[in-house]
C-alpha cells in the first residue's frame, strides 16, 4: 500500500510519480485509507476524496488482504458479493 502523500512533497511531484507507478503496473487500484474502501483509478467517488486519505494498491487482492472493501459505485458487482446480496 502506498499513501498519496508519500509520493512527493508537491501536487506536481505526486502526479508525476503516480503516473510512473501506473505505467509500470505497480498501481492498479486506489482506495480511501480512512474508510477502508477500494475502487478503480477512474472512480468519480475516489477522485473527490481528500489527498490525505488516498492510498494505492498493486492489486485488488492486496487491498482485500488489508481489510478493504469494494466501492459500491465503480465496483458494483464486487460490492454486492461482499455485501452478500449476490
Amino acid at each position: 500500500m502506498i499513501t498519496h502523500l508519500e509520493l512527493g512533497d508537491t501536487a506536481f511531484k505526486r502526479m508525476r510519480r503516480l503516473k510512473i507507478l501506473i505505467d509500470k503496473g505497480q498501481v492498479q487500484i486506489a482506495g480511501n485509507g480512512k474508510l477502508k474502501i477500494y475502487g478503480t483509478l477512474v472512480c468519480s467517488s475516489g477522485k473527490r476524496m481528500k489527498t490525505g486519505n488516498r492510498v494505492f494498491f498493486v492489486s485488488e487482492a492486496a487491498a482485500k488482504g488489508l481489510g478493504y472493501r469494494p466501492c459500491g459505485h465503480c465496483m458494483r458487482e464486487a460490492y454486492l458479493r461482499w455485501k452478500g446480496l449476490l
